[in-house]
């Protein structure tokens, strides 16, 4: 077997694996029951996913312009997803939305 075709076949595999972490992102955001479980799952897998996703592109497309562009989009994925879910939690917790039985530190509360 060539060198190409196992890059294509562990391209495939790292696709797979990474829509079905995407997939579990998605039934995470329907299933779980509050905002804190569900920006989890929107942030975990879903990121996971995107970089498996992106790693078996690269495998697959293999041309330098393809890369630097694959590499940016993970860039910024790992760039904002934190940010986003952290700024999410926080608005959550603000407009008590937040079961604060369900937290066994709250860093945010009025002394």
């Amino acid at each position: 077997m060539s060198a190409g075709a196992v890059a294509d076949w562990a391209g495939g595999f790292l696709l797979l694996g990474g829509a079905l972490l995407s997939l579990v992102a998605g039934i995470g955001l329907v299933r779980f029951p509050d905002t804190l479980a569900r920006m989890h799952a929107a942030t975990k897998p879903q990121v996971l996913g995107m970089l498996l996703l992106l790693a078996g592109l690269a495998l697959r497309l293999r041309t330098g312009s393809d890369l630097g562009m694959l590499v940016l989009v993970a860039i910024f994925q790992l760039a904002t997803a934190p940010v986003a879910a952290q700024m999410i939690g926080r608005a959550a917790y603000r407009a008590g939305r937040v079961d604060r039985s369900l937290l066994d530190v709250d860093e945010l509360a009025e002394p």
